[in-house]
C-alpha cells in the first residue's frame, strides 16, 4: 500500500493508544489474567504477564495453572490478529478500525504445554498465519523470563 494512503503517525499513534487501552482496561479478563501490551508490532505483536500467587495452579510448585497459559494464548492470538486488520486497513481512521473487531471471537484452539510454567514474568507472542475475509488463524508462544519456551498454541478466530 502506497504511503500515501496509510493513515497519518497521529492517526497511527491514536491506534495504538486505543488498542492498548481496549486490550489492557476494556476486556476485564485481560486484567485479571495482567496482560500488558508491549508491542503492537505487526510482525511480532508481544503481550506480557507478571507471576502472580492468583495465577498459581499448583500450589506445592508454584506453577502456572494451564487454564491461565491457554487464556493467555487465546487473548494473544486475537491480539494478533487485531494488529493485523489494522495493518490490512491501514487507510482506515483508528474508529473505523475498531469496528472490524465487533464480531472477533475464538473458532478453535489448541494449546501444547511443553514445560511446566515456571518464572518472573512471561511473554506472549503470535504470528498471523492467515488473514481472510472471515477467518484468521495465528500460531502463538508463551515463554518465561529466561526464554524457556512453555507453550505453544494455534487458533481460529471470526474476524467479521
Amino acid at each position: 500500500m502506497p504511503a500515501s494512503n496509510r493513515r497519518s503517525a497521529a492517526e497511527q499513534h491514536k491506534l495504538h493508544t486505543i488498542l492498548t487501552d481496549l486490550f489492557e482496561q476494556r476486556i476485564s479478563f485481560n486484567q485479571v489474567l495482567g496482560l500488558k501490551v508491549v508491542t503492537l508490532d505487526p510482525a511480532r505483536p508481544t503481550l506480557r504477564f507478571d507471576m502472580r500467587p492468583e495465577l498459581v495452579g499448583h500450589y506445592l510448585y508454584g506453577r502456572l495453572h494451564g487454564g491461565v497459559i491457554s487464556a493467555t494464548l487465546d487473548a494473544m492470538g486475537g491480539f494478533a490478529l487485531m494488529v493485523a486488520i489494522a495493518e490490512k486497513h491501514a487507510n482506515e481512521s483508528a474508529e473505523q478500525v475498531l469496528h472490524r473487531f465487533a464480531r472477533m471471537g475464538t473458532i478453535d484452539l489448541r494449546v501444547d504445554f511443553l514445560r511446566q510454567g515456571i518464572g518472573q514474568h512471561f511473554l506472549a507472542t503470535a504470528e498471523v498465519t492467515r488473514l481472510g475475509g472471515r477467518v484468521g488463524s495465528t500460531q502463538m508462544r508463551l515463554t518465561n523470563d529466561e526464554g524457556t519456551l512453555i507453550a505453544t498454541g494455534a487458533a481460529a478466530y471470526m474476524i467479521s
